[in-house]
Parts: structure tokens; C-alpha cells; sequence
């Protein structure tokens, strides 16, 4: 029996399959893998729902998912904010923007700290 474990029914996880998956191995089989872009708007879609729970734990890996991802691969997070401007109301799309603007810091911190001297 196999399950799609994707939930395509909610809008931005079909456009995700759809726009931002790719195929990967795992053991035997290949399987839809999101990119990057795909799981940083996944995550951030999650972000306002998970604050208004209060699951702060969640919150936490969540924002360092996202954090790390940002920091590896510097995508531009414009095009992904115009996706999510369709799948979440203006106060979660305006909490997402803020979430980005605290985090942005703190990467340039952690390049910064690591940096050698000249």
C-alpha cells in the first residue's frame, strides 16, 4: 500500500511537490525529496501556527532549520515571501517577514565570528 505522505489536498504543499521537489535515494527506492526552497517555505508556512499553539519546542527547530538553511545556501527569500503571501493571511505573512528580519543578523553574526583575520 503506499501512502502519499505529502498532504497535496493543502494548496502550498501541492505547489511545493510540484515546484520544488526533486527525486533521491533512499536505499532502494526513490522517493520525492522538497529543495531547499521547498522546505524553508514549508517551515515558515508552519511558523505562525505553531507560535499561536504555544509549542515552543517545535518553534525552536523549526527557526533553526530555517536559519541553517538560510546560512548554507543564501536563497532569496523574496520569491519564496510572494509564494506564501497566497497561502497565509497578512498578519502570519507580516509575523513570517519579522521572523526572517530577526533571524538575518544573526547569520551575519555567525560569518562574521568565524571569519579569519587578514
Amino acid at each position: 500500500m503506499q501512502i502519499d505522505l505529502l498532504l497535496t489536498r493543502n494548496r502550498l504543499f501541492d505547489h511545493v511537490r510540484k515546484n520544488h521537489s526533486t527525486r533521491g535515494q533512499f536505499g532502494n527506492r526513490t522517493i520525492p525529496v522538497a529543495t531547499v526552497e521547498g522546505l524553508l517555505l514549508l517551515k515558515l508556512y508552519a511558523l505562525p501556527s505553531l507560535y499561536r499553539q504555544g509549542n515552543y519546542a517545535r518553534v525552536g527547530l523549526y527557526e533553526n532549520d530555517i536559519t541553517t538553511l538560510m546560512q548554507a545556501y543564501a536563497p532569496d527569500m523574496e520569491p519564496l515571501l510572494a509564494e506564501l503571501s497566497h497561502h497565509l493571511s497578512e498578519p502570519d505573512l507580516a509575523e513570517v517577514r519579522a521572523i526572517i528580519a530577526e533571524l538575518q543578523p544573526r547569520i551575519a553574526r555567525f560569518g562574521r565570528s568565524f571569519s579569519t583575520p587578514e
